[in-house]
């Protein structure tokens, strides 16, 4: 039930993405809005990493699952009704961008019960086939929830969705029927978190006082950055989503610039790229997780890959590339995400230390999406965009590279400490 529930959630993300992209469209938004919009989304991982992991760990994962998916719901709608209120554009693009914010802190909360379940219900040894289960139902519910965004907002299908009774009673455009169905989406993923049974494992009483709160996140911060296996597999994995994040809105204007694509066709781009990483992350279930430092030239080599995107152009050599570029990132970062959940368990807390890999992990993305957005203002093509951000990632993991075997050379047991309990200390 647990994996049901984050794939309808994780569907319905998805999909919301590309409709609320499509809306900008409708409301002839600047390019530069989407990515943006996606800025203030995660935003709300940022603002709220201090709370959110409290709150996690408060109820229980089911009921906390429950509740941010009712956030999501709210934000959702809001975005339904964005021209019922009788703004003028502007004001309906700000509408937009305040409705995708408040999905954005529905997010943020659910994360940490999301993974943190996991935490709860697996060993360390299970936890790299775990998180290779779970990221490839979460790729595979990005896949379809990409593509049925795209097929949502399709002219055929968006007039057959407005041409029925109920729908276009209250729809009138593409991205308002698309919109209505990723709302029943999340009502379905509610329906499944009440089903989630409780895992019986209890955490302390949690701190209220915000104060405090902020103190003591940042003392999470530090700890598990502190750590030698945690400060590697944290940056690998903060590299990875922020990178992740643009490559979404860098492949849908690639798709339009590079290959003369619509939104609902590049959206497709996005899928197969997402397939790839199903692929990927299967594979990596078969790393042990003592082994899961072997992984990180892969990430250099994915940096690479991405430099291939403005040599192809035939729908062959398209889809090859982004399979490549999917599959070497789900193989890697599996391994590398595993790591940091055990050593947060063992550090912090299932919540709260899923609320500092979400802290900085979305402080990346805000960061490469700013660069992005500001690069688009700038009017700078997409290729000469994709080859700096291709070698700049295949920089920064040689960079961590270099860092995690100046680790080992201060610590020659660190390797036999990977998938031990421990006691609570950094390495």
């Amino acid at each position: 039930m647990v994996m049901t529930a984050q794939a309808l959630s994780s569907i319905a993300d998805n999909a919301l993405l590309i409709a609320a992209i499509a809306l900008i469209a409708d409301l002839q938004g600047p390019e530069w809005m989407a990515p943006m919009m996606k800025w203030w989304f995660a935003l709300a991982y940022v603002v709220l990493a201090a709370f959110v992991g409290a709150f996690s760990d408060t109820l229980p994962k089911g009921r906390v699952m429950f509740i941010t998916n009712g956030v999501k719901i709210a934000g959702c709608l809001m975005m339904f009704f964005h021209a019922w209120l009788g703004l003028d554009n502007p004001g309906q693009l700000g509408l937009v961008f305040v409705a995708y914010t408040i999905v954005g802190i529905g997010a943020a909360a659910y994360s940490p019960a999301k993974y943190g379940i996991v935490t709860e219900m697996l060993e360390p040894a299970q936890l790299v086939k775990g998180n290779s289960w779970i990221e490839g139902l979460t790729v595979l519910s990005i896949i379809f929830g990409t593509v049925m965004g795209g097929v949502l907002i399709h002219p055929d299908v968006s007039h057959a969705l407005l041409s029925h009774d109920w729908i276009g009673n209250i729809a009138t455009t593409r991205s308002e029927a698309a919109i209505f169905v990723v709302s029943l989406i999340y009502l379905a993923a509610a329906a499944c978190n009440l089903l989630i049974p409780r895992t019986g494992i209890q955490y302390p009483i949690q701190q209220r006082n915000p104060i405090k709160l902020l103190c003591a996140f940042r003392n999470y911060v530090c700890i598990l950055w502190s750590d030698k296996l945690g400060q590697i597999s944290l940056a690998v994995t903060t590299l990875f989503w922020g990178a992740g994040a643009t490559l979404q809105f860098i492949v849908i204007e690639w798709g339009a610039q590079h290959l003369g694509y619509r939104l609902d066709q590049a959206s497709i781009l996005m899928g197969v790229s997402a397939v790839g990483t199903v692929v990927g992350s299967a594979i990596a279930g078969r790393v042990p997780l003592k082994r899961a430092l072997s992984v990180l030239p892969f990430g250099v080599i994915m940096g690479l890959a991405v430099l291939l995107m403005p040599l192809v152009k035939q729908p062959w050599a398209v889809y090859t590339v982004l399979l490549l570029i999917g599959g070497l990132a789900g193989f890697f970062v599996v391994p590398m995400n595993a790591l940091l959940q055990h050593r947060g368990h063992v550090l912090l807390s299932a919540g709260h230390s899923i609320a500092v890999q979400n802290f900085n992990e979305q402080l990346n993305i805000l960061l490469m999406l700013a660069l992005y957005s500001l690069l688009l203002w700038l009017r700078i093509p997409i290729n000469y965009i994709i080859v700096f951000f291709g070698l700049m990632v295949a920089s920064l993991m040689l960079v961590i590279m270099r860092w995690n075997r100046l680790n080992h050379q201060e610590n020659p047991d660190l390797q036999q400490a990977i998938g031990q309990h421990g006691h609570g200390q950094a390495l």
